[in-house]
């Protein structure tokens, strides 16, 4: 992984209409998007920096893990990073698959991939009853500024896991995740839905109430 800046590390205080998004998923990319549209403020993925390798995740919790990758790369990229950390707790596992939600699935030099973890958690809950497959997806995202400063925000969405795959937007456990209050799963319901119920929408709702004054430079 590259240890330096690429780029100038722009002013804070004036220079924060781009926001560099801890992540090469296009769907946490889209979707975050999304969510700022009409701020002012324009996300861009790690794509946009080919140079900065993996970052490895070490932490135990969401927040550590959050915080560790907004960090490496406002360090790397000299603009403001964000970073979320987020998974699925499903109870009758104990709260797995959590932090390593992302990677469930992987088995040696096997990569995990959406639909082998999808996979795999079906089969971990194939004789739990339906009551029995509470969950949640859980989110925290950090923003970290050059100088060192950061801020964090949670979301939880409350539902359960279905029986069965449903729908095709979306991306990771979404076919999965049914909320009851909806009465579908999370690849089934339109962006602007999901955004409004989502842990992530709700982590980031919280976050700008604060972007004010993390993006003025107060401390």
């Amino acid at each position: 992984m590259s240890t330096a800046p690429t780029t100038t590390a722009p002013n804070i205080t004036s220079d924060t209409t781009v926001i560099v998004l801890a992540t090469r998923n296009a769907g946490k990319i889209r979707e975050l998007n999304d969510m700022l549209q009409g701020t002012g403020v324009t996300v861009v993925g790690l794509d946009a920096y080919p140079e900065i390798g993996e970052i490895e995740e070490t932490g135990t919790t969401f927040e550590e893990n959050a915080l560790l990758k907004a960090r490496t790369v406002a360090e790397l990229t000299g603009r403001i990073a964000v970073a979320d950390d987020s998974g699925l707790e499903v109870d009758a596992l104990g709260g797995a698959p959590g932090v390593y939600s992302a990677r469930y699935s992987a088995e040696d030099s096997v990569p995990a991939t959406d639909a082998r973890n999808n996979e795999k958690l079906l089969a971990a809950l194939a004789h739990v009853p339906e009551a029995q497959r509470t969950a949640r997806f859980r989110s925290v995202i950090a923003a970290c500024a050059p100088d060192g400063r950061h801020i964090t925000a949670a979301g939880a969405w409350e539902g359960r896991v279905a029986t069965a795959p449903q729908g095709d937007n979306g991306f990771g456990y979404d076919p999965l995740f049914f909320d009851p209050e909806l009465g579908h799963t999370a690849a089934t319901i339109t962006r602007d839905e999901k955004n409004a119920r989502s842990h992530r929408g709700k982590a980031l709702r919280r976050l700008l109430e604060m972007w004010p004054d993390f993006a003025g430079g107060k401390r």
